[in-house]
């Protein structure tokens, strides 16, 4: 399939890549059990409250918040957009 500038198979890499990207988006958001008692960071007891309505949660409430405000590496590209919205 002719791509205009873009090598043989480059568009195949990108739906690979894409299906890659949410795959692991999706393991990473599984529960994988009832949880730590201990927060994995701080090693702080996490609340009962916490572990019963997070299944699988492994940090305390200020340790995930640091983790949440933490820049999110990889969001610089947009795969699904046109060719305008990458010029600029």
């Amino acid at each position: 399939m002719a791509g205009g500038w873009t090598r043989d198979g480059a568009v195949q890499e990108q739906i690979d890549d894409s299906i890659a990207d949410a795959v692991m988006s999706a393991r990473a958001r599984l529960p994988v059990g009832p949880g730590e008692m201990y927060c994995v960071e701080c090693g702080e007891e996490i609340p009962e409250a916490r572990r019963k309505a997070l299944q699988g949660v492994k940090t305390c409430v200020a340790c995930q918040n640091v983790i949440d405000r933490r820049p999110v590496p990889g969001t610089g590209i947009n795969r699904r957009g046109s060719k305008d919205s990458q010029l600029k």
